[in-house]
């Protein structure tokens, strides 16, 4: 048998599991920008938004969010991905926690725009004086290491209470 015959019969459930897990981006993305909190501010005469005292909490609360949904999104993909009894190994789980990266970068990208265009209008229309909700946003791109880093323990907690050399793979 020639060692480059096993190479594509690892990377067809690795590509599977990456496409898969990067779609879920899709829904986490949609769900963030429907629970994330906005920001109240208020509208200076200049036409600046000025942060009310209290509401920047709702910042950190955004932020926060979003990572707590990168980490459920993660172990579930992680116990997903470890139920693909067949193809169990390093390849499918680097193919997977490339895929919750794109994930959390579709979920970040869809988010704060979906959020944009729920709160958007309402921004530029605002007179000087009044109050409105400014869109939640993730100021940081660290948020989208919480669900590969979720996805990786989980899988390797799986691999070590196996216990199996061959991680009790069912190959057909």
């Amino acid at each position: 048998m020639n060692e480059n015959e096993g190479a594509p019969a690892e990377l067809r459930p690795a590509l599977g599991a990456f496409a898969a897990v990067a779609v879920l981006g899709l829904p986490l993305g949609w769900v963030w920008s429907r629970l994330a909190p906005p920001e109240v501010v208020g509208v200076a005469t200049n036409g600046a938004l000025v942060p009310l005292l209290g509401e920047s909490e709702h910042r950190f609360a955004a932020l926060a969010m979003f990572i707590l949904l990168g980490f459920a999104t993660g172990v579930l993909a992680g116990i997903a991905v470890w139920m693909l009894r067949a193809s169990r190994g390093p390849v499918v789980l680097l193919g997977a926690i490339a895929g919750s990266v794109v994930a959390g970068w579709l979920a970040m990208q869809l988010g704060e725009a979906l959020a944009v265009r729920a709160y958007g209008d309402v921004l530029l229309a605002a007179a000087p004086g009044r109050t409105v909700a400014r869109p939640p946003v993730l100021e940081s791109s660290w948020v989208l290491l919480a669900a590969p880093f979720a996805l990786a323990l989980t899988y390797s907690a799986f691999v070590a209470w196996n216990g199996s050399d061959d991680l009790d793979r069912q190959l057909e």
